[in-house]
């Protein structure tokens, strides 16, 4: 009896399993279900979003296009009238009701002719597909191909342009920038009295940005009489010509004058080339015809008093100062006069290139002018060379504007102060001044001058002498790069002079600007600062590669982790130091290393330290500054094992 009610238990409670189970199984796919229509109604949702993204809605007779329908809606239409804006723009505002009355003529037209607008700000891919820079940007499709609009913006303009390019037998007119290559390169560029070439490379973005500025540029500058023609080279293609003209980097743009190249310093948008143009197509020296412009120069004048005397333009002698103020037309301003009162003034015969600097430079210790024979047969070079060499007065101004060029000479001996040459101030400038020129006279194989503390602010402060608390501060620049600062005292002629020499005798020590030392340097990438560089980066023991870098630097940022893994791999190589160093706020403490770009990579030999090895033309991956690395490595270890 026990045994039969023990066994219907069992029994029962395996049902109620069963049931149990059945139950839950039943839930499960309830719930599967659920699921599943939640998951069909989000995609329903998706797909409706789609839909409503592909759907081009029109708003007062024009269509709004994005960067989902776009493609789509222009794929079979002929022509399509856009508009790119922004909707906080005032210009966009004042055009829309224009633009919807321009939508409505073409709309009406046989056949019809799309007109879109675009907002700019949340179709980001189509405005840098389509160079949009600016608010309101028109622009004109023709079967899938952009075409820039640049008349005014009224209804009767546009119309006409848009049913213009609407014809079907229309097609683009021809680029006003003339394609050279090597096999008409010569002739044309000898032939122009100036042009403008770009050097350019197809994948170049930075060439790809400046291309629609330069065609309009050319467009501007070919309306000119006489015009000023613009060319371009395809780099990658013309090799041997971008190796003649020392082209290493992409845009890279030259002047011609008469086939002799300069260098383009100007800007890089339309109306900046065409302005720029303009006036390099000037003569590079201007005609000074009365005594009183010269006379003026020297008593109000704040820079370097050139101009060449000559008998007339026929002269050859003018010539060869012309071609010689070219090259330097960028640095200095050049005159010149046919005046029998000016050269009598002056004290020259025609034929002479007279340098003098004005009153407010000049000096008992120093020639009051610089005078040089010119002939037709004189060298452009020793022209220039004559210029430059006789352009800085014994003390002069050194000045943000100036201090490249004019003041690269080392050693540099620099004296801060507040710098002020108008009326109320010029005394106390002079004053400070004359106590310099008293030091310079007997050093003439340095460069002095002086600078406002101000405008040098960041450099007083790199030499540590920003909370001086002196009224004036002194440092030298020497050629290594090294800066060397005057400790804070009162200063006079005597302590200049002490200064002076005590460097010329090698006993002053360098400043260098230096984050601190790093605490613990035991990463795989070891930290270099100012005061670490020569202990570590010129360790004639160590092979040692180095980055500088910027901290805001996208691409350094970009190298970090291929930087890290390089370090890790090369780890066991106890004779070679992968490093890097933040050169916006370290002092490089040798010129051998110089940074003009971020990142730069340099390869330092343990047995020539003198001469570091740049890391150029590769990819920035593990595999290039691998073998870069092991192409320049000493193997310290590998002699060692074979001795």
């Amino acid at each position: 009896m026990r045994l039969r009610k023990a066994c219907l238990l069992v029994l029962l409670l395996a049902l109620a399993q069963l049931l149990d189970a059945a139950s839950a199984g039943g839930a499960d796919e309830d719930s599967s279900e659920r699921e599943n229509a939640i998951e069909d109604e989000e995609e329903e949702e998706e797909d409706e979003e789609e839909e409503e993204d592909l759907e081009v809605k029109e708003e007062n007779g024009v269509l709004v296009l994005n960067d989902a329908n776009f493609d789509n809606f222009v794929a079979d239409k002929d022509t399509v009238l856009l508009e790119f804006y922004a909707p906080w723009c005032g210009h966009c505002k004042q055009f829309a009701p224009e633009y919807e009355e321009i939508a409505r003529t073409l709309k009406s037209n046989d056949p019809p002719i799309a007109v879109a607008k675009i907002d700019a700000t949340s179709a980001s891919m189509l405005a840098s597909r389509f160079d949009v820079s600016g608010y309101p940007t028109i622009k004109i499709l023709k079967k899938g191909q952009a075409v820039d609009y640049d008349g005014s913006r009224t209804q009767e303009e546009i119309v006409a342009r848009v049913r213009e390019v609407s014809q079907p037998n229309w097609t683009p007119p021809p680029e006003v920038t003339l394609v050279l290559t090597k096999d008409n390169f010569d002739e044309v560029v000898n032939d122009a009295d100036i042009i403008l070439v770009e050097f350019y490379a197809p994948w170049c973005g930075h060439c790809k940005k400046l291309a629609p500025e330069y065609e309009k540029a050319a467009k501007e500058l070919s309306k000119r009489s006489p015009p000023i023609p613009l060319a371009k080279v395809d780099a990658t293609a013309e090799t041997d010509l971008a190796k003649r003209f020392d082209v290493s980097g992409y845009p890279t743009l030259k002047i011609f004058r008469k086939g002799k190249p300069f260098e383009y310093n100007g800007p890089r948008e339309k109306y900046g080339i065409v302005d720029y143009m303009i006036e390099q197509s000037g003569p590079p020296s201007k005609e000074v015809p009365t005594l009183k412009q010269v006379q003026e120069f020297l008593k109000d004048g704040d820079d370097v008093v050139i101009i060449g005397v000559f008998q007339g333009e026929s002269d050859p002698a003018y010539q060869q100062y012309q071609d010689a103020a070219n090259n330097l037309r960028e640095d200095y301003k050049f005159h010149h006069t046919f005046s029998t009162e000016i050269a009598k003034f002056l004290k020259v015969s025609p034929g002479r290139l007279v340098v003098m600097q004005p009153e407010k430079f000049q000096s008992k210790y120093e020639p009051r002018s610089s005078v040089m024979d010119v002939q037709g047969s004189t060298e452009v070079s020793a022209i220039q060379d004559h210029v430059v060499r006789h352009a800085l007065p014994l003390v002069g101004h050194r000045k943000t504007s100036n201090d490249a060029k004019r003041y690269a000479k080392r050693p540099l001996v620099v004296v801060y102060y507040s710098v002020d040459f108008s009326f109320d101030y010029r005394a106390a400038t002079q004053f400070w001044r004359n106590k310099v020129l008293e030091v310079a006279k007997d050093f003439p194989e340095y460069t002095f001058a002086i600078a406002d503390e101000e405008d040098y602010a960041t450099e007083v402060k790199d030499l540590g002498l920003s909370e001086s608390g002196e009224d004036v501060n002194v440092a030298i620049l020497d050629e290594s790069g090294k800066k060397f600062a005057m400790e804070p005292e009162e200063f006079d002629s005597d302590t200049l002079r002490e200064f002076v020499t005590a460097f010329k005798k090698g006993k002053l020590k360098p400043v260098i600007k230096s984050q601190p030392v790093p605490k613990n340097n035991k990463g795989p990438v070891r930290v270099v600062v100012g005061k670490t560089f020569d202990n570590i980066v010129m360790d004639p023991s160590k092979d040692v590669l180095i980055e500088f870098y910027a901290p805001w630097c996208g691409h350094c940022k970009q190298l970090e982790p291929v930087y890290t893994s390089l370090a890790k791999k090369y780890k066991n190589q106890k004779n070679l130091v992968i490093a890097k160093m933040d050169a916006t706020t370290n002092d490089i403490a040798s010129d051998r290393y110089k940074v003009d770009g971020f990142p730069t990579i340099y390869f330092a030999p343990g047995r020539d330290k003198k001469n570091p090895i740049k890391f150029e033309g590769g990819n920035r991956d593990l595999e290039h500054l691998s073998k870069f690395i092991d192409k320049h490595s000493t193997k310290w270890s590998r002699t060692k094992e074979d001795l």
